[in-house]
């Protein structure tokens, strides 16, 4: 029997689906070196620490997952709201600008750059 150990991520994503998260960010950093081009999990990394509140470094994952995969919307917004939470209203309104070249309808990001824009 293969138990969860045998697939890391999926143990990182069960510590974060039952709300361990110092405990999946402490196992997460244990798995960087054998995970470091893998953009799912920088995106999960960059989420254990944004719900941390640590958006200084979870953007620091999410550029990584970025660079291994720039058109994941979903990492996108993430760090649009980790910029926001800094008030770092340039970088929010590029990531959105970047949303909407992906996807011209996502509403969302349409919305939220009006907003930032007119600020």
């Amino acid at each position: 029997m293969t138990g969860l150990f045998s697939y890391p991520k999926r143990q990182l994503k069960k510590l974060v689906k039952d709300g361990d998260y110092t405990e999946a960010l402490e196992f997460g950093k244990s798995l960087q070196e054998k995970f470091s081009n893998d953009a799912d999990y920088m995106f999960m990394m960059g989420s254990i620490y944004f719900i941390l509140e640590e958006s200084k470094k979870a953007i620091e994952y999410f550029e990584k997952s970025l660079n291994l995969n720039p058109n994941d919307v979903e990492t996108l917004t993430l760090k649009t709201n980790a910029h926001l939470s800094l008030q770092q209203k340039d970088e929010a309104i590029d990531c959105c600008k970047k949303i909407i070249k992906l996807e011209p309808k996502n509403y969302e990001a349409h919305g939220l750059l009006e907003k930032l824009e007119s600020l």
